[in-house]
């Protein structure tokens, strides 16, 4: 079973991008594949290093991404209505974390319709 995972919340908020980590390590662990890792609304603070997420928690998304190579990518349009990137990268206050990847919607379109299964976690 292939999943697409979207990621909508921010530990600050809620406990969503923990109990979707949680179910991506086990469904690996079941022998399952991750077609994608989408951030979407505020869950994209993950994608950035900011004081407002836990670093701990943003180390455990990086470290998922070096060691099973699952694509994690932010949703560049939310990322810049939250003030994290702009239009034009150059002038970006934050930069992402390695691991992650700008894209959009259609990226997140992309890896539902490769998926099995889609699941979100946090808001929709």
């Amino acid at each position: 079973m292939k999943y697409a995972i979207q990621i909508g919340g921010h530990d600050v908020d809620s406990d969503c991008a923990q109990t979707g980590l949680d179910f991506i390590v086990a469904a690996l662990a079941a022998g399952h594949g991750i077609e994608r890792v989408f951030f979407y609304r505020d869950g994209v603070r993950w994608a950035f290093a900011d004081d407002s997420g836990t670093p701990d928690s943003a180390a455990a998304w990086v470290r998922l991404a070096e060691q099973q190579g699952i694509p994690l990518v932010f949703c560049t349009a939310a990322a810049e209505r939250r003030g994290l990137m702009s239009a034009d990268a150059e002038q970006s206050r934050h930069a992402p974390l390695p691991g992650f990847q700008p894209g959009g919607l259609a990226s997140w379109l992309d890896a539902c319709l490769k998926a099995d299964r889609v699941l979100v976690f946090g808001q929709t």
